[in-house]
């Protein structure tokens, strides 16, 4: 059962999660974390953070990283968890891939249409809400640490968020150089 509520719910991310991964973030986190309760909200956080380090989309790689941790979760054996990981992959894959598949040559024809136009300037702002809503949701105590609780790490924590903020945006440092600094920032001043 639980594969297919894995199935059901990564293809319907895959269907609805527009403007790629990071916008898919906040609809896995909802799914995930909130309604079926298959991870906490730390495991989904390292899971982010995982997903963003390693190769390939982070849509998916987050999908294959929860399918396998909601089965461990679950109880399932090492090799069940795997299968949990091919099918929240397959089924976050799969709406795209028949959608592509059916539309491309249809798009090409019409892509100047108005009412395609219409659509496409209609979807944008939703992109960016999504986007919003993913950093908004990633914006918690598990991610900062809580200031009543650990003010060290709460500090610190702001610290490298505005660092690696003002790094990437305004001074332009390569995103995978500064995962490295606050990765070492974090071993030396948070260890």
């Amino acid at each position: 059962m639980l594969y297919l509520s894995l199935f059901i719910t990564f293809f319907e991310i895959g269907l609805f999660g527009f403007g790629g991964g990071y916008g898919m973030l906040s609809l896995i986190q909802t799914e995930v974390v909130h309604n079926h309760h298959w991870i906490t909200t730390g495991e989904f956080t390292d899971i982010v953070a995982v997903s963003q380090m390693t190769p390939g989309p982070v849509g998916i790689n987050s999908a294959t990283y929860c399918g396998y941790a909601a089965a461990h979760n679950a109880g399932y054996g090492e090799m069940m968890s795997v299968l949990g990981s091919l099918t929240a992959t397959i089924a976050l894959v799969l709406p795209s891939l028949i959608l592509m598949v059916l539309i491309a040559k249809l798009f090409q024809r019409y892509l100047n249409a108005a009412p395609v136009q219409s659509v496409l300037r209609g979807l944008r702002p939703a992109v960016v809400g999504l986007l919003g809503a993913a950093t908004l949701l990633l914006l918690s105590p598990e991610n900062f640490g809580a200031l009543s609780v650990s003010p060290w790490q709460f500090s610190i924590s702001i610290f490298l968020f505005a660092a690696t903020f003002i790094g990437t945006y305004w001074m332009k440092i390569n995103p995978i150089r500064m995962i490295l600094y606050s990765a070492f920032a974090g071993l030396v001043l948070l260890y």
